[in-house]
Parts: structure tokens; C-alpha cells; sequence
């Protein structure tokens, strides 16, 4: 059987930025989980002694907080400056856009409407910055739901399909005067997700590799089974099924954006041991 990468996996630039933080600011804790991957922040625990607290009580004047890749509410960093934390901000720059963009936008009139997952961490920060009119949706459909004025604007969740993106956007337009569109899907969101597309059409099973949580590996699983049906998303080599193989010619493999190498490398030397 041939084992294939994609030809862009894993981590992007935010999240090696983001590691390298929390490796510099040893006996600090995280706020929230600075990645969607528990076996690397479990390293960074154990390696670097790099806790995850998802309380912002447990912080006191003189402690450390890293503030996850995903970025938090504006209310709540504002709290932990006044209360004297020592924040080190770890938010993907990716993130901080869209953030800057509905606070701008916001603040000149426009309503603002999200794209992307309500309950992510990240969309949690970034309605935060908005005034007032500000909307999440998942889908075109949810649009005529919404109450909207005149001047509307539009984010997206870095990791989110561009073609569902630009179906929101198609409802917008046709419905609104003035939209102003801002393309806020990440460049390695684009690259994984094309290379994960060329490599499924070639497999006949296609192992991803990332978090459960992980909205970025959700959305690479979701384009590699549309186009190879045989398609699982996995955490670790733990996950893996030996029956999943049995009989194939090509498994492909691909990861998300916060899985390390040293999760893929283990992952390939287990499809290996399988193959032989």
C-alpha cells in the first residue's frame, strides 16, 4: 500500500508562533487550551510546565496568562490587565483581523455578520468586538432570520470552507445595498484544504489527523470522505483501525492545523507497521 502526505498538513504559522510562546514563558499557564490538540498540550505541560487554566478567577496580579491561539472576549483581556495579570497574547495575527475588522466596522455603522460556529472560541472573541447588531450565522438560510439595516459587513471563521463562505456573502449581496466583504479564511486554511482535495481524489483511504475539537481538521475530514468515502479523523495512532486498510492500494494522510509532527510521525510509523 502507498502512504502519501498532502502537500500542506499540519501546523500553520499561527500555532508554531503560538507554541513557541508558551515554550519561552515557562511556569505560566494557558487560558483556554492554547491549541485544539491535547496530546501537545499535554507535552507543553509535562516539558515546559505550562498549565491550562479555563477560569479567569484563577489569575492573580504577577501571574502569566497565555492567551490562546483563538483569542478570548475583549472584556475578559481587559480584566486581566486591570487585575494586573502579565498577559502574553498568543492570538493567531489571523485571528486579531477579523477582531480589528467587526470593532472598525462596527463603530461606523455597519452591521456585522459572522460566518462560522457560534460556540467556537474564536468567534466568541471576535463578536466580542463588535458594538451592537452583531450576528453569527452557519449558513445562508440563517440570513433571513436576521434583522439587518442597510450597511452590513461580513467576517468570516478563519477555518471555514471559502465556497461556504461565498455563499453567505452571494445571500448578502442579493439582499443588501451595501456589503462589505472581508476574506478573513486563513492562507493555510486554503492550502490544506486544496492539497487534502487533490490528494483524495488520488486514495482510497484518507487518514486526518487533528483534535476532535478541532473545527480546521473537521473541515479537512469533510472534503477528503467527499471525495474519498473511506475517510477518518483521528486524534492519534491509538485511533487507528487495522480493518480500515484491508485491501487498500493508497492511504493518503493529512493533518490539521494544531497537530504536531511528532503526532504525524507516530501516525505514519503505525499505518507502516499495519501495512507490513
Amino acid at each position: 500500500m502507498k502512504i502519501a502526505l498532502a502537500e500542506s498538513y499540519g501546523f500553520c504559522f499561527g500555532v508554531k508562533r503560538a507554541i513557541k510562546i508558551a515554550e519561552e514563558n515557562r511556569n505560566s499557564s494557558t487560558y483556554g487550551p492554547l491549541i485544539h490538540n491535547a496530546n501537545e498540550i499535554d507535552r507543553l505541560k509535562n516539558d515546559f510546565n505550562v498549565a491550562l487554566s479555563e477560569n479567569l478567577d484563577t489569575f492573580k496580579a504577577g501571574d502569566i496568562a497565555v492567551i490562546r491561539t483563538h483569542g478570548i472576549p475583549k472584556q475578559e483581556l481587559t480584566l486581566l490587565h486591570e487585575r494586573k495579570v502579565n498577559v502574553v497574547d498568543a492570538t493567531c495575527p489571523y485571528v486579531t483581523k477579523p477582531q480589528q475588522i467587526c470593532e472598525e466596522m462596527s463603530s461606523q455603522g455597519y452591521d456585522i455578520v459572522i460566518f462560522g460556529d457560534e460556540a467556537h472560541p474564536e468567534i466568541k472573541g471576535v463578536k466580542s468586538y463588535a458594538k451592537e447588531h452583531v450576528y453569527v450565522v452557519n449558513s445562508p438560510d440563517e440570513i433571513d432570520l436576521l434583522r439587518l439595516r442597510e450597511k452590513v459587513a461580513t467576517v468570516a471563521q478563519t477555518t471555514r470552507k471559502v465556497e461556504e463562505y461565498q455563499q453567505i456573502v452571494g445571500k448578502l449581496m442579493a439582499t443588501h445595498k451595501e456589503v462589505r466583504v472581508f476574506n478573513t479564511i486563513c492562507n493555510a486554511t486554503f492550502d490544506n484544504q486544496d492539497a487534502v482535495r487533490k490528494l483524495a481524489q488520488q486514495a482510497d483511504v484518507m487518514i486526518v489527523i487533528g483534535g476532535k475539537n478541532s473545527s480546521n481538521t473537521k473541515q479537512l475530514h469533510s472534503i477528503a470522505k467527499e471525495y474519498c468515502p473511506d475517510s477518518y479523523h483521528i486524534e492519534s495512532q491509538e485511533d487507528l483501525q487495522t480493518e480500515w486498510f484491508n485491501g487498500k492500494n493508497f492511504c493518503g494522510i493529512s493533518a490539521g492545523a494544531s497537530t504536531p509532527d511528532w503526532i504525524i510521525n507516530d501516525v505514519i510509523t503505525a499505518i507502516e507497521k499495519i501495512n507490513n
